[in-house]
């Protein structure tokens, strides 16, 4: 199949390589434009891109994908975009941690002609945990278990019907950085799997999510990096645990 594939971070890019290693044609690439980072706050290309230039996939880098945005420039890029994905021949797409929204005129290009529409890998079982963090909110929350839901994306925040899901559990001793490690693995293998039945010919057979059980994961700050020892041993531990390794967990003496 011919995938448009819309992502940034590391984990993004593993479920790349698994649908490229898997027989797949990407034939685009969505991420983030290059941020400052390190020492030096160089310019730094996200893993998503780094690995689509290995494969000399092209690479799409807007700021916005909202073609009336107010900024000028951003407006300018996100219709670039648009037309560059209405001149392509493509048979689904697949977001992963991408970090743009995608308005109503993306969701309805990807699932015309015949197409599959979009695919998003998320990190939870939804409902629960739908939005910017689900991972360390999980281990935050003391959750037992989390996974990895394939979902076809709609206009709302992680809203969509369900397409295929798979839980793990929290080992007692979890970290962001390992359950993320854990979770990409997972959702690579089961957007694979997804694909495959599509391209075999066969029919999905996507779910509602529930109303019940509806919880959002915010944004991690660093301000939340402060111990608050007012809170049980259970709590300080799950939240060093969550906010490892980003924003680490901090305290004075």
């Amino acid at each position: 199949m011919k995938i448009v594939f819309a992502g940034t971070p590391e984990f993004a890019a593993q479920a790349m390589r698994a649908i490229e290693q898997a027989g797949h044609q990407i034939v685009l690439a969505l991420t983030q434009p290059d941020r400052r980072a390190g020492r030096g706050m160089h310019l730094q290309a996200s893993p998503v891109k780094i690995f689509a230039q290995e494969k000399n996939i092209p690479v799409l880098q807007p700021e916005s994908l909202k073609q009336n945005h107010a900024d000028p420039q951003k407006r300018t890029a996100a219709q670039e975009a648009y037309q560059c994905l209405s001149g392509i021949d493509f048979d689904a797409m697949v977001v992963v941690a991408y970090g743009l929204i995608l308005p109503q005129d993306i969701l309805d290009l990807a699932a015309r002609n015949g197409r599959h529409g979009c695919f998003n890998i998320h990190a939870s079982l939804l409902p629960r945990w739908r939005g910017a963090a689900p991972i360390q909110r999980a281990i935050e929350s003391g959750d037992a278990n989390t996974g990895v839901s394939i979902m076809q994306m709609d206009a709302g925040l992680d809203t969509g019907d369900m397409v295929l899901v798979e839980e793990l559990e929290i080992d007692l001793d979890e970290t962001s950085a390992t359950l993320h490690d854990r979770l990409s693995k997972l959702g690579a293998k089961l957007i694979v799997s997804t694909l495959t039945q599509l391209a075999s010919g066969k029919s999905l057979s996507p779910t509602p999510q529930s109303n019940l059980g509806v919880s959002y994961a915010e944004k991690i700050l660093k301000a939340e990096a402060e111990i608050d020892w007012s809170l049980d041993v259970q709590q300080i531990d799950a939240r060093i645990r969550a906010f490892n390794p980003f924003p680490g967990a901090t305290s004075s003496l």
